[in-house]
């Protein structure tokens, strides 16, 4: 299948090189003409304008959208009057499920599908492959099945599947899902944004009591009026290695993630540190995610 890829950051660029890997082809744009080298350097077709990408591509065309959520607005408006009935737009960023819908309303009136993919699996994702969390009309996202077979993990990288009446034939086993109508993608992906801050929330927490569980052998200081005195220092005596503890987490524990195997890699290379709730803050911020669930999900009672 040719797929147009609007956008050539790390991500887009990722895509393109997992879609090419796995024989389909890419016609690219970035605004930005020297962000396609990479992308031309892995076999994809540089454009230098949304009318050259569209007339590149046969009908039904596929254009996946991979910029920041503030410009995919202004993006599909360029595109939508350069599309023909048949043709899907793919917003693959983190667009607000509200905005999904009016999009996909808007776009169908021209006959013009939209699809909404939630993606989970970062800078990580070219090689391990990405978690997608799929809207759209059902015979779309059908038929854009290869595009997402070849972006999601496998079986094979994703683990074996969880359900005995699954047996690896349903797309779930292999990484990706298809949620619902358009807007459904992107609403499971915030939610699955709150889960994985609370998580990182979690392990700060705890790994930061860890950290301080030595407080009783501490020389005393001053008094303050923001400290509370340590009654009895003698149950805080232990000198504990995070690294050890959270590389022991990994393997065969409940609490075992792969968030947990990057907090493990940060606290090997910094081992008298733990995550703190700004890192976790600041992490979700510079992605772009931190929005809250809880008051982006549901309207507020009243």
């Amino acid at each position: 299948m040719k797929v147009g890829m609007v956008g050539l950051g790390r991500m887009g660029t990722n895509r393109v090189r997992r879609l090419l890997g796995a024989g389909h082809e890419c016609v690219a744009f970035d605004i930005h003409p020297p962000a396609s080298r990479e992308a031309v350097k892995a076999g994809a077709t540089a454009t230098r304008s949304l009318t050259e990408l569209v007339s590149k591509l046969e009908t039904p065309r596929a254009i996946w959208i991979m910029v920041p959520a503030a410009v995919v607005e202004s993006t599909v408006g360029e595109l939508a009057p350069l599309l023909a009935k048949g043709d899907t737009v793919i917003d693959g960023g983190h667009s607000y499920y509200h905005d999904d819908i009016r999009r996909a309303e808007t776009l169908g009136r021209s006959g013009v599908d939209y699809v909404d993919v939630g993606t989970s699996g970062g800078v990580w994702g070219f090689e391990r492959g990405y978690c997608l969390m799929i809207g759209g009309e059902p015979a779309v996202v059908k038929r854009l099945d290869g595009i997402f077979a070849a972006l999601a993990p496998g079986v094979e990288d994703g683990g074996k599947p969880h359900r005995e009446q699954d047996n690896g034939k349903g797309i779930a086993s292999r990484g990706y899902v298809h949620c619902g109508p358009a807007a459904a993608g992107h609403f499971v992906k915030m939610v699955h944004n709150g889960i994985e801050y609370g998580m990182m929330a979690a392990y700060a927490e705890g790994l930061n009591i860890l950290r301080h569980a030595n407080a009783g052998k501490q020389t005393k200081s001053a008094a303050d009026a923001e400290t509370a005195p340590l009654r009895h220092p003698e149950l805080y005596q232990y000198d504990l290695n995070l690294a050890d503890i959270a590389e022991a987490w990994r393997h065969g524990s409940v609490i075992g993630s792969w968030l947990l195997d990057l907090t493990t890699t940060a606290l090997k290379k910094s081992a008298d540190s733990a995550p703190s709730r700004a890192t976790c803050r600041t992490r979700a911020r510079a992605a772009g995610l931190s929005k809250q669930p809880s008051t982006r999900a549901y309207p507020p009672l009243s």
